[in-house]
């Protein structure tokens, strides 16, 4: 059995804090036709990559790139093309719908033409697709990375590299806060959150905006609060028991994600019985719109809120009751990390790792990734911080306040995650109650960790 350790646990404050001042703005398939075995797929990484992109010598090869993240399809197409016009080499980009990747994903790898770069979330992707891993280690991206931290290792070696470091909490309508009589220094644990939105909820009607926009469970949105809200009880869980992940979690914390989930879903813009149909995107138009004070997402959807101001935005933690959460800063880590797939053609493999290169080397790469993606990219070429919301969780470490690893790549499969958003949305319409998602987090945990490790 695979030793399954969660990458985000591994940050400090201050390797945290050094990301976040450098750059700004989730079973495997059979393997296609034809493909090459391991050995054969083994090629040389010793090509000199330039800004004039200088590839390997005889066919250039192609790239094709399964993308995780459809809120940045547009900047991945853009750039695709930029370096097709540089290079020659011809790259594809594909993105998977939201909530979608990895059925996308085993599709794709079952074609003659499979992608040769693809995403795993961390410890627990990467059990379900070693096998088409291309071994990293003598890369160089591998040798661009400004940690090794951010490499996803395994017996076999270096399996993926994190291209991007992100933060989550609390997003906040400053001006709205105050016009309800608040300020960020009136929230300093569950109790505070707790007290100003219930206060706002109570003079809702006459202040014109509500506490929470809405927690929506639709694909789009769901994961949110299945995966990223649930991390919260599981990093708590695990900073107790000094553990990095479990077979069984034991649902600690349980009675604190309920108080969470409870005051989202009662001090919204939604009734609870109707979260099953609202989507991110509603969440977004009522937090631009005016609607709720609070909307909980991360760095990546600033562009989303931008139009309220950059003044006018700010980050609280994700409280939920637990001891000591007043020294708790922001949640930082990642899920996302490139895997190259080794059944590729070898100038497929070759042409892939060089676009990879030239993505965290050029400047038109660089700009890309750190300017038009807003990203936190953990190499040494680094651009400085644009993103107010990745320079609110700089203050968080400068104030000492410990950030909250991501736990969530240990959670055991997306089935689980689906099952825990199902039990959310029975309970919060009144058709379910909470004891229905205590059995999906726990005793789905430990079913969804043996079949998966089986």
């Amino acid at each position: 059995m695979m030793k399954k350790r969660s990458i985000a646990l591994l940050l400090t404050s201050a390797l945290v804090l050094g990301l976040l001042s450098a750059c700004a703005s989730p079973a495997a398939g059979p393997a296609s036709d034809g493909a090459q075995t391991s050995d054969d797929a083994q090629t040389s990484d010793d090509t000199q990559v330039s800004d004039d992109v200088q590839t390997s010598g005889g066919s250039p090869g192609s790239v094709y790139y399964l993308n995780f993240k459809p809120e940045q399809d547009a900047q991945w197409q853009d750039v695709a093309r930029k370096y097709t016009e540089i290079s020659g080499v011809p790259v594809n980009v594909i993105t998977a719908a939201s909530g979608q990747y990895e059925t996308e994903l085993k599709s794709e790898m079952a074609k003659r033409e499979p992608p040769t770069l693809f995403q795993v979330n961390g410890p627990v992707g990467l059990s379900s697709w070693q096998d088409y891993c291309y071994e990293l280690s003598g890369s160089q991206v591998y040798g661009e990375l400004s940690n090794d931290e951010f490499a996803l290792k395994n017996s076999s070696g270096v399996m993926g590299i994190a291209y991007v470091i992100e933060t989550y909490g609390i997003i906040y309508n400053k001006e709205l806060l105050t016009s309800a009589g608040y300020t960020e220094g009136d929230i300093n644990n569950f109790a505070d959150l707790k007290r100003v939105a219930e206060d706002i909820t109570d003079r809702s009607a006459e202040l014109g905006f509500a506490a929470f926009t809405s927690a929506g469970m639709d694909p789009s949105s769901d994961w949110r609060f299945k995966t990223h809200l649930a991390n919260l009880p599981i990093y708590y869980e695990y900073k107790a028991d000094g553990i990095g992940s479990t077979p069984a979690i034991k649902g600690s914390y349980l009675d604190n994600y309920k108080m969470i989930w409870d005051l989202y879903i009662n001090n919204s813009t939604t009734a609870p019985t109707l979260l099953g149909t609202k989507t991110g995107d509603d969440a977004v138009a009522e937090f631009v719109t005016g609607q709720g004070v609070f909307y909980q997402n991360g760095t990546w959807a600033y562009g989303d809120v931008s139009s309220l101001g950059d003044e006018n935005l700010g980050m609280l933690p994700i409280y939920i009751g637990a001891a000591g959460e007043e020294q708790q800063g922001l949640c930082t880590g990642t899920e996302n990390f490139w895997c190259v797939n080794k059944n590729a053609a070898p100038e497929d493999i070759q042409a892939t790792l060089d676009f990879l290169y030239w993505l965290v080397t050029s400047e038109e790469g660089v700009k890309a990734l750190c300017e038009d993606m807003g990203f936190v990219i953990p190499f040494k070429a680094n651009l400085p911080a644009a993103n107010p919301l990745v320079n609110i969780a700089n203050d968080y470490v400068a104030a000492g306040l410990t950030p909250v690893a991501w736990t969530f790549p240990t959670m055991p499969s997306e089935a689980w995650k689906n099952d825990l958003g199902s039990a959310l949305t029975a309970y919060a319409a009144g058709i379910g109650d909470w004891d229905a998602v205590v059995s999906a987090f726990v005793d789905g945990w430990a079913s969804e960790y043996a079949a998966v490790n089986q």
